[in-house]
C-alpha cells in the first residue's frame, strides 16, 4: 500500500467518459502514480477501469476520492463510499476526502466527520482528509476527530490565489496542502513573470507553477487530455527555483478565486 503521496497527481475534474478513461491511461503509461477523482466529476468508473487495464499493482498506486455533500449523512456516507469502490474496482482508496464542508450544518459537521473516520477504521481508506474547508472549519475538524488525524486540506492554490492563511494553519497543525487548479484554467500560464522565469529555466510556464507549488511542499493535481500535456507537467523536477523567483511569483497573489459555487463557505 501507498503510504507516501506522490508531489504530482493527475486531475480528473471536469473530464467525462472516454476523456477521463483516457487521461488517465495515458498518465498511468507515463509515470504517474496519483490519480485524484471524486463523486460529483461522475468519472470514478471510467477512472477505476482505466487503472484496472493499466495493470499497475494496486500497491504502487496512491487513488484519492471524494464524498459528495448529498451523501454526508451517517445512512448515505459508508453506502456511497462502497459504491465508489466498486467503481474504481479496489477494496480501498489511499484517500477519502470531504469534497466541500456544509454551509448550512443541515448535517452536522460532527456527524459526517465521524463517519469519514468510521471508513479508515473499517480499512477503506488509508487516510482522510478535507477539501474547501476555511481555517474555522479546520479548527473545527481537528476539535472534531482530534490533532494529527487530517491528512490533508485540498484547496484552490494558484499564483494569483495563494490562499496564505489556510496554508499556514495547515502547516501549523501538519497538515498536507493538496493545491487544485494550479494553472487558474490557464489564466497563470500567460502571466509576464512566469513566462520570463520559464524562458530562465528554458521550461514551461507550467513546469514553473508547478514547480513553485512543489518547492513550497505542496502536493497538486492538474489534469489533462493532452498527452504532451501530461508528459511535459512530469518534467517540472528539472526546474529549481531561486529564492529571488519564488518571491517574485509570491508577489502575483491577486485573490483570483475560480472554485466559488454558491454553496461555499465563508472564505478566509
Amino acid at each position: 500500500m501507498s503510504t507516501t503521496i506522490p508531489a504530482l497527481g493527475a486531475g480528473t475534474f471536469r473530464l467525462k467518459g472516454q476523456d477521463a478513461y483516457q487521461s488517465v491511461e495515458m498518465a498511468l503509461k507515463l509515470g504517474y502514480r496519483h490519480i485524484d477523482t471524486a463523486q460529483i466529476y461522475g468519472n470514478e468508473a471510467e477512472v477505476g477501469q482505466a487503472i484496472a487495464d493499466s495493470q499497475i499493482p494496486r500497491s504502487e498506486l496512491f487513488i484519492t476520492t471524494k464524498i459528495w455533500t448529498d451523501n454526508f449523512a451517517q445512512a448515505d456516507f459508508l453506502p456511497s463510499l462502497k459504491e465508489s469502490l466498486e467503481k474504481l474496482q479496489s477494496d480501498y482508496v489511499d484517500l477519502l476526502l470531504i469534497h466541500w464542508p456544509l454551509k448550512d450544518e443541515s448535517v452536522p459537521m460532527v456527524e459526517y466527520l465521524t463517519e469519514l473516520k468510521k471508513a479508515k477504521d473499517l480499512g477503506l481508506t488509508l487516510h482522510i482528509g478535507i477539501s474547501n474547508f476555511t481555517t474555522a472549519q479546520m479548527a473545527q475538524a481537528i476539535d472534531i476527530l482530534g490533532e494529527g488525524e487530517i491528512f490533508t486540506n485540498q484547496v484552490e492554490v494558484h499564483p494569483y490565489l495563494q490562499n496564505r492563511a489556510v496554508i499556514e494553519f495547515c502547516q501549523q497543525h501538519n497538515m498536507l496542502v493538496t493545491a487544485y487548479m494550479p494553472f487558474a484554467y490557464g489564466d497563470v500560464l500567460k502571466d509576464d513573470v512566469i513566462c520570463a522565469i520559464a524562458e530562465n529555466h528554458q521550461a514551461t510556464p507550467a513546469q514553473v507553477v508547478l514547480a513553485w507549488i512543489i518547492q513550497q511542499g505542496y502536493v497538486t493535481i492538474p489534469s489533462s487530455t493532452k498527452e504532451k500535456n501530461l508528459a511535459s507537467n512530469l518534467e517540472y523536477s528539472k526546474v529549481k527555483l531561486s529564492e529571488a523567483e519564488m518571491k517574485q511569483i509570491a508577489t502575483l497573489d491577486r485573490n483570483h478565486r475560480l472554485a466559488n459555487p454558491d454553496f461555499a463557505p465563508d472564505w478566509d
